[in-house]
């Protein structure tokens, strides 16, 4: 499998990892309050990628510290991931999975807007279009699936939908071209999580203690798979290509969140979502191919344009220099 193929099929496991919390979340919150099931998700998180640390610590001989670096770009991201949370698992709580996953993909029309300082000049107008697919594909989504006025729980996932494109945008400036662990950088952002809503979820620890297994089932989930994974599997792939590219493929979240309520929700495809899937799985394809084009093009007339303003020096006659088999400059 080719690097850009690899990055691509974990940027696509992480959206219908994403699809899969939903229900997840759903289950979870009817059970307990919102910001009580976020402290579970984050403090389980951070259990888990600090037993990670420490394993892999323990087995390469490496550090456990932090640098610097992975500090300055783990505490606002965690913030920003924190964000993107609060507003999602509220706006979830207050509307259907399916819509939750449905305004929650408008992130892939939203993240090239907020990546433009990554594409000088912009991206191609066959993006936008390819962009344009697929919020046509949510439409026909969200028709299939019942199209109302929005409530409240909607505009949550829209506000979220902008934060989390923002968020997508930011992880590529602070860890682009820096010597960055994604395991390390993960662990900081669930740590700050985790002190974030340990304050206000202080008083409910109890409540916590006391809840049944299939609401711990949910909160394992959402934190492992959900957040551990799905964090350093990001930050993994968004170091590896654009932010644009990135956003389009979580952008097939809906898709999978689509298939998991059908498999376990007990919900019904219909025609109109049927034809919205296959746009979404269209546009997504057609606007990466577009990006992944723009991209070569552009560093193949950055490299041309570095070989032009690269001095061509006289050529000097050489002799062998016994002492090393490679030519050196004859002295003068």
């Amino acid at each position: 499998m080719s690097h850009t193929r690899r990055t691509d099929a974990v940027l696509l496991l992480v959206a219908l990892v994403w699809g899969s919390s939903y229900l997840s979340t759903q289950t979870a919150t009817a059970a307990l309050p919102v910001l009580l099931v976020l402290f579970a998700r984050y403090a389980l998180s951070a259990l888990a990628c600090l037993a990670l640390v420490a394993a892999r610590a323990g087995a390469r001989g490496g550090s456990r510290r932090w640098t610097r670096e992975e500090l300055r770009a783990g505490v606002p991201l965690g913030i920003t991931q924190a964000a993107v949370l609060v507003v999602e698992t509220y706006g979830v709580a207050h509307t259907t999975a399916a819509n939750a996953g449905l305004i929650i993909s408008l992130t892939i029309v939203l993240t090239p807007f907020l990546d433009r300082a990554g594409h000088p000049g912009g991206l191609p107008p066959a993006f936008y279009a390819a962009a344009g697919v697929c919020v046509l594909a949510v439409g026909l989504l969200m028709t299939g699936n019942g199209f109302h006025a929005p409530r409240l729980g909607d505009l949550l996932m829209l506000g979220a939908a902008v934060v989390r494109a923002g968020h997508v945008a930011l992880i590529g400036r602070l860890t682009a071209d820096r010597a960055i662990r994604p395991l390390h950088l993960t662990t900081v952002q669930t740590l700050v999580g985790s002190a974030l809503f340990l304050i206000p979820t202080a008083h409910q620890l109890p409540t916590l203690v006391r809840t049944d297994a299939a609401t711990w089932t949910q909160l394992l989930h959402l934190a492992l798979f959900c957040s551990v994974f799905a964090f350093l599997a990001q930050t993994w792939a968004v170091q590896r290509t654009s932010a644009g590219r990135a956003g389009l493929l979580l952008g097939t979240e809906p898709i999978w969140a689509a298939a998991v309520g059908i498999a376990l929700g007990g919900e019904h495809l219909t025609l109109f979502t049927g034809l919205g899937a296959a746009l979404m799985v269209a546009g997504t394809y057609w606007g990466q191919a577009v990006e992944r084009d723009h991209r070569a093009h552009r560093e193949t007339a950055d490299h041309a344009a570095d070989d032009r303003a690269t001095p061509i020096r006289p050529a000097q006659d050489t002799q062998e220099n016994p002492a090393c088999p490679v030519t050196t400059p004859t002295s003068a």
